[in-house]
């Protein structure tokens, strides 16, 4: 699977963002997606993450902010992003891990969010 991130741009604090990750191949239903974010002189870090089969979880920053989603039939996972602050600055990636082989990841070359006023 190869993967095509999409949707950041530069917003206001308190606004909101929809990054789309589009998966090219027959096999995104058979995989775990995630999105990452990493800020400057900053490690990458999972922000949402969502099963094969629709089940989400989140770092405890974005909770109550971020919906992470995905649609098999079109191939994308999606993250809103609402109520956005300056510490949500970072450039987002998404990921794609195999269900059957966890060290099989693919990663979205990355969308940079800019939250600034």
């Amino acid at each position: 699977v190869q993967l095509q991130a999409s949707g950041g741009g530069l917003v206001q604090p308190g606004g909101s963002l929809r990054l789309s990750c589009a998966a090219s191949g027959s096999t995104f239903s058979l995989t775990h997606m995630g999105w990452h974010r990493q800020a400057p002189g900053k490690q990458r870090e999972l922000v949402a993450r969502i099963t094969n089969i629709g089940v989400a979880d989140y770092a405890d920053a974005v909770k109550g902010r971020f919906t992470i989603s995905r649609d098999n039939a079109k191939n994308t996972a999606y993250l809103q992003m609402n109520n956005l602050s300056p510490d949500d600055t970072a450039v987002y990636y998404c990921r794609a891990t195999n269900i059957y082989k966890g060290d099989e990841v693919t990663w979205g070359q990355g969308t940079q969010v800019t939250v600034s006023s």
